[in-house]
């Protein structure tokens, strides 16, 4: 069955504004969101490490592995696979050895609602991966599928071009255009949270957290 695909490149970002993000975490992210955004339900299943780049996205059905193929062939440096399995957990639809072709092809990670297989190998790299669940079945090949247009990851819709970041805690994503903004919200956040812990250190706490 037929692979389409909406757009052979994705937009991408200055690529000190893409790293300017890699020491902010999901959650000072999500919180300058409106807390909104994020996928529910994923979780890493690599070795450690956040995970920062550009969205190319894959919609395939449920067990299927063909249009994840095809968007391999159009990754580049930086960019993030983010597939739309439907939630299925019947059937993986990446292993050890997509993982090594994303990889070397410079790609910055995997994240997938669906299920994965070869646990121990990406639990054994520093390569980051974002999925539902584990299970030693392997896909279909055979399509239909599409990339590079609107997924809905865990309940999150992330568009190609998107700026995603994951850490321990999951995944979001948020648009380029709004990533400047963003990212002087996240920094003044961080600082404010560092205050508080040194208040709480030294004894002067006084509740402001609660009121932030």
């Amino acid at each position: 069955m037929n692979v389409t695909t909406a757009m052979p490149a994705v937009p991408r970002p200055a690529p000190e504004l893409i790293e300017a993000f890699r020491g902010a975490s999901t959650s000072i992210i999500s919180d300058n969101l409106a807390r909104l955004p994020g996928a529910v339900g994923l979780r890493p299943f690599h070795k450690g490490g956040p995970l920062v780049g550009v969205a190319v996205t894959v919609r395939t059905r449920p067990g299927d592995n063909l249009a994840i193929h095809m968007a391999l062939e159009l990754v580049g440096p930086g960019d993030v696979i983010v597939v739309d399995g439907g939630g299925d957990e019947s059937r993986a639809l990446i292993g050890e050895i997509m993982l090594n072709i994303a990889k070397y092809r410079g790609a910055a990670g995997y994240v997938i609602d669906g299920a994965v297989r070869d646990a121990g190998a990406l639990a054994e790299s520093d390569f980051p991966i974002y999925a539902r669940a584990a299970i030693h079945r392997g896909p279909y090949k055979s399509g239909p599928g599409e990339i590079n247009v609107p997924v809905s990851i865990g309940g999150s819709v992330i568009t190609p071009g998107d700026i995603v970041v994951g850490d321990e805690d999951g995944v979001v994503a948020f648009p380029q255009a709004i990533a400047p903004s963003l990212l002087e919200a996240v920094r003044a956040q961080i600082k404010r949270e560092a205050d508080i812990l040194l208040s709480i250190r030294e004894g002067r706490y006084q509740g402001s957290y609660g009121k932030s």
